[in-house]
C-alpha cells in the first residue's frame, strides 16, 4: 500500500517548522523561519539566488553540509527530526522525507545504470526481497514517471537527456514512496517544453498519492501555475507568505512585486521590465533591519530601525512590510503601469539591404561509428540593419550551430553566409582584412559568461584585449576608455581590478557584453544569454539590451528557448524544430496566432496560473 495515501485521513499538517535558523559558525544565513505543509499540500519557497531557498529545504531534510548548522524545530508527522540522532534520521531519509535536486545528473550516480538508482532504493524491503520482484518494480516505477521504453533502465545516466535524467531521478525519489517530497529547482536546468513535462508529471504523481510536496524555485511564474501556498525568501528572512492566487493577484511586499514585474509577461510586450536593482546581500548583514531597504524605492528610517517582523494581513496572508497599509495603492498602480502592452514597431527596410543574409544552410557532424548528424537543414534567413530577431527552439533544435557558423565557430557543410556583403561561410578562406571586417561587424555572447572570461585576468585585461583587437586600433586600451566601456554596461570602473570569481552572474554577462561591444560591431549574437540568471538580473539585462539597441542602432539575433523571453526583444522570430526553420513571422502574429504544431506546444508550455492569460 502506499504509504502517503494510507497516512492521507490523519490530522493536523505533516510538516511544521518552527524558527529555522541556518548559519554558518557564527555567521547567520537564516533568520527564525517557520513554514507549515499541510497533507497533499503543494507549497513553493521562491527567491533570487543568495536567498537560502536550497539550505532551508536541506535543513528539512537533515542534510546540511559540513559546518553548517541549524537551530529551531523541525516536526514531521509530530517527530521533532532535529533531535534524532544520525541513524534514525536515515529511517527518515528517502522513506517519509526525499529530495529531487535541480541538476539530475549530480544527483545520479555515473557509475550506475539507471535502473539500478531505483533498485537499489527498493532493497530491504520485505515484499521485494528478490531480485525479480525488484526488476519488476523498477518497471513499474520507471513506468509511473512515463518511461516506457525498457531500455532505459539498462543505460547510463550519460546516455540519457537532461530531461529523461530527471524522470530517472524522480522515480529514485519516490521509489520509497515518501509523504513529502522537496524539489529543488527541478527544472531549471530543462527546455520550456521539458519542464513543462516534469513538472506536470510532479503535480500528477503528488495528487495521485496524496503526498506533499515543496517546490523550490525562483520563478513565480512556475510557483503561481504549480503551488498553493507561496513563501516569499530573501536574505534568510521570510518576507511575504499566503495564498498563490492572492499573492499573484496583489502582492503585499515591494519584494513580491519586484519579482513578479520582473518576470517577462508572456502575453504581452511591455516597454521595459521593472528591474529590481543591486543584489541580495547577506543575512548576516541584514540582521538588524528589512533585508530589502537599500533596493526598495518605498524605503524610509522606520524600515531600518528593526527587523520587520511577518505579520499577519488577514487569515491567509502575512508580509513584514511595516509600510504595506501606507504604500499598497502605489504598488497597485505600479503594477498596472508596468503591464500596459508596448507595441512593436517594425522597420521599414526598402533601401537597406539586410545585414545578416543566410540561405540554403546546412552543417552535419559526424556522429557515433561516423554516422552523419544534419544539425542545421536548409535554412534561411534574414537580419536588417538595427533589427532584432529571434531564433527559437528547443535543445538540439541547432539554434547554436546556426550562431557559431555565423561567427565562424563553425564552418558550414552547404549553403551561404553574407555579412554586411561579404561571404562568411568559410572564415577559413577569407582574406584577412575581410575575415578581420566581418568580426568587428558581428560578435556572439554565450549563455555562461564565465566559461568564456579567463579567470586568471582582470575585467580591465578582457576588455584591454578586445580593444586591442578592433580594427584600425592604434592607441592603447586607456583606463579612461575601459571605463567608459563599463559604463556602457552600468558598471563603475572600479570592476577594471576584479576578477569574474568576484563577480554576480548578471556582472559577468555585463562585462561579456562590454567585450562584445569593443570592437563597435554592428550585430550581436546572443545565444541564450538570459537563461542562467535570476529573474531579477534576467530583467536588468534584457532592459541593457534594449538601452543599448537604442542608443547604437544594433542588430541582434537573439537564441533562447523562452517565448517569453524572445516576447519583450525580439520584432520578428524564426523557430527551429530538429535543424529546419517551421515558422516566421512578426512576434506579435507568431506568439498570437501560431500556425506550426511546435509552436504551438512552445507556447502552452510557458507556466501559467489561472489567473494569467495565455499569450
Amino acid at each position: 500500500m502506499n504509504t502517503a495515501v494510507a497516512r492521507a485521513g490523519q490530522e493536523g499538517p505533516l510538516l511544521t517548522v518552527e524558527g529555522l535558523a541556518i548559519s554558518h559558525g557564527a555567521v547567520p544565513i537564516t533568520t527564525s523561519l517557520s513554514i507549515v505543509v499541510e497533507r497533499g499540500e503543494t507549497i513553493a519557497i521562491v527567491g533570487e539566488s543568495g536567498s537560502g531557498k536550497s539550505l532551508t529545504a536541506r535543513a528539512i531534510a537533515g542534510i546540511l553540509p559540513p559546518g553548517i548548522n541549524a537551530a529551531g524545530a523541525v516536526t514531521l508527522d509530530g517527530m521533532p527530526l532535529m533531535r534524532l540522532a544520525e541513524r534514525e534520521l536515515r529511517k527518515i531519509r528517502g522513506f517519509r522525507v526525499s529530495m529531487l535536486m535541480q541538476d539530475p545528473f549530480t544527483m545520479l550516480n555515473p557509475l550506475m545504470r539507471s535502473g539500478d538508482h531505483i533498485d537499489e532504493m527498493l532493497r530491504g524491503r520485505p515484499d521485494f526481497a528478490s531480485r525479480a520482484a525488484r526488476a519488476a518494480e523498477v518497471k513499474r516505477r520507471l513506468a509511473e514517471v512515463g518511461i516506457v521504453d525498457e531500455d532505459v533502465a539498462r543505460r547510463m545516466p550519460f546516455q540519457l537527456s537532461g530531461g529523461m535524467c530527471q524522470r530517472v531521478a524522480l522515480a529514485a525519489a519516490l521509489a520509497r514512496d515518501p509523504e513529502l517530497l522537496i524539489a529543488d529547482e527541478p527544472s531549471t536546468a530543462l527546455d520550456v517544453t521539458t519542464q513543462a513535462e516534469i513538472i506536470r508529471l510532479l503535480r500528477r504523481v503528488q495528487r495521485e498519492r496524496h503526498m506533499s510536496l515543496i517546490l523550490i524555485t525562483h520563478n513565480l511564474r512556475l510557483a503561481f501555475s504549480t503551488c498553493e501556498r507561496i513563501y516569499v525568501l530573501y536574505a534568510g528572512s521570510l518576507l511575504e507568505v499566503g495564498d498563490g492566487a492572492a499573492v499573484e493577484r496583489q502582492p503585499f511586499h515591494p519584494y513580491t512585486l519586484g519579482l513578479l514585474l520582473s518576470e517577462p509577461p508572456a502575453d504581452i510586450r511591455v516597454p521595459r521590465l521593472v528591474a529590481i536593482r543591486g543584489s541580495v546581500p547577506r543575512a548576516a548583514d541584514v540582521i538588524d533591519r528589512c533585508g530589502f531597504a537599500d533596493r526598495c524605492d518605498w524605503a524610509k528610517q522606520i524600515c531600518r530601525a528593526g527587523k520587520p517582523p511577518l505579520a499577519a494581513r488577514d487569515a491567509s496572508r502575512f508580509t513584514a512590510c511595516v509600510r504595506q497599509d501606507e504604500i499598497q495603492g502605489e504598488l497597485d498602480a505600479l503594477r498596472t503601469a508596468a503591464l500596459s502592452a508596448a507595441p512593436i514597431t517594425l522597420r521599414r527596410h526598402e533601401t537597406e539591404g539586410p545585414l545578416v543574409r543566410v540561405d540554403a544552410l546546412v552543417k552535419t557532424f559526424v556522429g557515433p561509428r561516423g554516422r552523419a548528424i544534419r544539425a542545421v537543414k536548409d535554412v534561411s534567413l534574414r537580419i536588417m540593419p538595427g533589427e532584432s530577431v529571434g531564433l527559437v527552439g528547443e535543445s538540439g533544435s541547432g539554434k547554436t550551430t546556426l550562431g557559431r557558423c555565423l561567427v565562424g565557430l563553425e564552418t558550414p557543410t552547404a549553403g551561404d553566409i553574407r555579412i554586411n556583403g561579404l561571404a562568411a561561410a568559410d572564415f577559413g578562406a577569407m582574406a584577412k582584412a575581410d575575415r578581420a571586417r566581418v568580426r568587428q561587424t558581428i560578435q556572439m555572447i554565450f549563455q555562461d559568461p564565465y566559461s568564456t572570461l579567463n579567470p586568471r585576468h582582470s575585467v580591465g585585461q578582457a576588455l584591454s584585449e578586445a580593444l586591442g583587437a578592433s580594427a584600425g586600433a592604434t592607441s592603447p586600451a586607456t583606463p579612461e576608455r575601459i571605463a567608459t566601456l563599463l559604463a556602457e554596461v552600468g558598471l563603475s570602473a572600479a570592476y577594471a581590478t576584479r576578477r569574474p570569481a568576484s563577480l554576480s552572474g548578471g556582472e559577468r554577462q555585463r562585462v561579456a557584453i562590454a567585450r562584445a561591444l569593443a570592437v563597435k560591431p554592428a550585430i550581436l549574437v546572443c545565444d541564450e544569454p538570459v537563461s542562467a540568471l535570476d529573474v531579477s538580473v534576467q530583467a536588468q539585462v534584457l532592459n541593457l539590451f534594449k538601452r543599448l539597441q537604442a542608443e547604437h542602432g544594433l542588430s541582434y539575433l537573439f537564441i533562447t528557448h523562452d517565448l517569453a523571453v524572445v516576447r519583450q526583444i525580439a520584432e520578428r522570430i524564426y523557430v527551429l524544430y530538429l535543424g529546419e526553420i517551421v515558422e516566421e513571422g512578426p512576434t506579435e502574429r507568431v506568439i498570437g496566432d501560431p500556425q506550426h504544431p511546435y509552436t504551438r506546444r512552445l507556447i502552452e508550455s510557458i507556466p501559467r496560473s489561472a489567473n494569467q492569460r495565455a499569450p
